[in-house]
């Protein structure tokens, strides 16, 4: 069985036309879509720098006249500054002069910015205000080099990214004709972006960071994935928090690219089949039971985690009392950095931001529970990579898209390959 036509000759274009879908639709997914070079190419275009808002960071970040974040939209560095007028710019890292990445450091403040390389400063707007000897040098009364006559230095500005916020949450495009915020989350994944960022100031509590070796689209396959989490994470499915038997919905917007997985913690009618799978450890206690002290907040409505994925590029979890942002920064077809932001609310007690905080323990790099999805990506890339010319399968729940009111499906994944194909014309 093919599922790609061999050949060097083939453009990206060709290539994501000759992946072989075995069913026609989404339900079974080529392996090459994961270790194709070419095809990784076109979708960091298509995806991250067209068309597409991608997350670069809370406005809390960059509280201060000055603050940067360097961060970055799919695999291109960009730094996020709070300018003089208080507004939030983005700007792509790469010094008009020579192209250097010019800004190493992760955080901090500046009056301006400035490439080390040459020297060459540009203003929190991202414009060209210095050029050394840009007048050339006097010696012995005579002027030697300087810049052309015809020079300007509004003709060397930073390159700007068009820049969205809501909500205290900030995001870029490379594309200044892309659709308005609201319009790219569509009403019902807006609807739970609204539910955790209401207009509430938000407070930093710190980062972790990690790199997977996977394809990026793994990240968002596995939170778009109701079926493991009662399987795979002993801690959920022992204590309640994620489990096939709790009320649970997930949800689309209309192009099927973004999409929420929504549990409500005890609503459950303990079904036999999810006690007695392997991951369920019936003995399993905590040295420290304050990780289980999960305090209902008036904004939850209900729900007790709900996990948003806005594609491409940024997953918004509510995981009981622990809130953060987890980043995907793609690095060719088998690696992504993740940075994962966790925050609370100016108006937490101290005792809920130790609470926030203790619960984060449960997710980042060496998480309770996100430890384990880190090495089953990985596992699985190293799968793809052996048997390029396979297949996944997505068929939990039939091979339909469509929202639904339990988590025995993979109906999200599917959509999100409806809207991949679309897009790559595959």
């Amino acid at each position: 069985m093919v599922f790609l036509k061999h050949t060097c000759t083939m453009n990206a274009n060709e290539q994501a036309q000759s992946l072989h879908w075995e069913m026609g639709d989404t339900s079974r997914i080529p392996f090459a879509a994961y270790t194709q070079a070419a095809l990784h190419q076109v979708e960091m275009e298509r995806f991250f720098y067209q068309k597409h808002w991608c997350y670069v960071g809370l406005e809390v970040e960059v509280a201060e006249v000055g603050d940067f974040k360097r961060t970055a939209v799919g695999e291109r560095s960009v730094i996020m500054v709070r300018d003089a007028q208080g507004q939030v710019q983005v700007f792509e890292n790469v010094c008009a002069h020579r192209g250097m990445q010019f800004m190493r450091e992760r955080h901090g403040n500046r009056k301006e910015l400035v490439c080390p390389y040459h020297q060459w400063s540009y203003n929190l707007q991202g414009q060209l205000q210095g050029v050394p000897f840009r007048r050339g040098v006097r010696q012995g009364g005579k002027v030697n080099g300087g810049m052309p006559a015809d020079f300007k230095t509004e003709d060397h500005s930073l390159t700007p990214l068009k820049v969205a916020t809501r909500g205290g949450v900030v995001f870029a495009s490379f594309d200044h004709d892309v659709e308005s915020l609201e319009d790219f989350m569509g009403p019902t994944i807006l609807h739970y972006f609204d539910r955790l960022f209401d207009g509430r100031k938000l407070t930093l509590l710190g980062y972790n960071r990690q790199r997977i070796p996977g394809n990026w689209k793994l990240m968002l396959e596995n939170i778009k994935d109701p079926y493991h989490p009662g399987l795979l994470h002993s801690w959920f499915v022992t204590f309640g928090l994620w489990r096939a038997d709790n009320k649970s919905e997930l949800k689309m917007d209309a192009h099927h690219r973004h999409g929420a997985m929504v549990s409500t913690r005890g609503a459950m009618g303990k079904a036999d089949q999810v006690t007695q799978v392997s991951s369920f450890k019936e003995d399993m206690k905590l040295h420290d039971d304050r990780f289980l002290d999960i305090v209902p907040e008036a904004w939850w409505n209900g729900p007790s985690a709900a996990m948003v994925t806005l594609f491409p590029s940024v997953i918004f979890q509510q995981q009981v009392n622990s809130v953060s942002t987890r980043h995907i920064q793609p690095d060719g077809h088998g690696n992504f950095d993740f940075v994962w932001t966790h925050f609370g609310f100016a108006e937490d007690t101290p005792e809920m931001t130790r609470r926030r905080l203790r619960q984060s323990n449960l997710f980042g790099p060496a998480g309770f529970v996100s430890a384990d999805d880190g090495e089953v990506i990985e596992l699985s890339q190293m799968g793809f990579e052996q048997k390029p010319e396979h297949r996944a399968l997505a068929e939990l729940g039939g091979r339909d898209v469509a929202d639904a009111d339990h988590m025995v499906t993979e109906s999200l994944i599917r959509g999100m390959y409806e809207y991949w194909r679309k897009v790559m014309q595959a």
